[in-house]
């Protein structure tokens, strides 16, 4: 089978290129950058350089697939995050449509039930409605909550502060997903073509409310007396900003999500639908992994 797969070689997409080429798939891999070109033939899987905002492009890297993988990357640049999500979202349908691919599996998120969503849920939510709107087109939408690798980035909170915190309580239960756990899902529903018509699995391995988080990653790492505070949004923004983050990076997928966390509104539709979850790697086991991180970082 011919696979087309988004994403270059993140934390997911690289997982699951190897697992489709260790079975005997044909994957075609999306890749902004050049660089990255020695690395997939290393796969043994096909590069394709172009940007995910060129839809000739796109188009073309679809021609002839059987199936695809759909990931929106990442834009430090645009001025505005939600309409680059909406729009490159939007060209991904339009190519399925004009190439006659069947299948697609779309990496979508926790809270992509809301219109008008808080932080990318709302253009998650965009995304989702224009695959669906395609006829004759298998979707799987995926749902991962908040990655687990994400913590990696508070080990020096952790190392120098002794403190973990967000804009919300440590009371606030957080959904929690590791890369490979999607990447698994995804291959799952790809290897066999595993699902018809439009169809929503969530990702969740774990729920921990920030207290939790803090005890039990403190504890891997033999850190005592780590606590959780709960920070004001401009803080928060103003922190990721001096770390590096973009404004616009910090406020979609962090402050506005941290606000649909408090209100609520972020779980309100994983919560009345977890059966339809699948995940594997609990926070503790995780914390095997940050530990490992937390060692060798200075």
């Amino acid at each position: 089978m011919k696979v087309t797969v988004t994403g270059s070689l993140g934390n997911i997409s690289r997982i699951l290129i190897d697992k489709l080429v260790s079975n005997g798939h044909e994957v075609k891999v999306i890749t902004s950058n050049a660089e990255r070109v020695e690395e997939i033939e290393q796969l043994n899987a096909i590069p394709l350089v172009g940007s995910v905002e060129d839809y000739e492009f796109v188009k073309s890297a679809f021609e002839g697939s059987d199936a695809v993988y759909l990931m929106i990357p990442p834009n430090f640049r645009t001025a505005d995050l939600k309409t680059y999500i909406k729009t490159v979202g939007e060209q991904y349908a339009n190519a399925l449509k004009a190439t006659g691919v069947k299948y697609a599996v779309n990496l979508s998120s926790v809270g992509a039930h809301l219109k008008n969503g808080l932080g990318p849920t709302g253009s998650n939510f965009y995304v989702e409605e224009k695959l669906n709107e395609l006829q004759d087109v298998n979707v799987l939408h995926l749902r991962p909550g908040m990655f687990l690798t994400n913590f990696y980035g508070a080990i020096p909170m952790i190392r120098h502060q002794h403190m973990l915190g967000n804009n919300f309580s440590g009371s606030v239960n957080l959904p929690l997903t590791h890369p490979k756990d999607i990447a698994a899902a995804a291959f799952s529903a790809l290897n066999d073509l595993s699902f018809s018509g439009k169809q929503i699995q969530y990702i969740i391995s774990d729920e921990k409310n920030g207290f939790e988080i803090a005890e039990i990653l403190s504890n891997a790492v033999g850190k005592s007396g780590v606590n959780w505070i709960e920070f004001s949004d401009e803080q928060l923004l103003n922190a990721l900003v001096q770390s590096g983050f973009s404004e616009q990076m910090a406020k979609v997928y962090m402050v506005e999500i941290g606000e649909a966390l408090r209100d609520g509104s972020f779980m309100e539709d994983y919560n009345k639908n977890k059966s339809l979850s699948a995940g594997g790697t609990t926070l503790l086991d995780f914390s095997k992994e940050f530990a490992v991180a937390y060692q060798y970082s200075n």
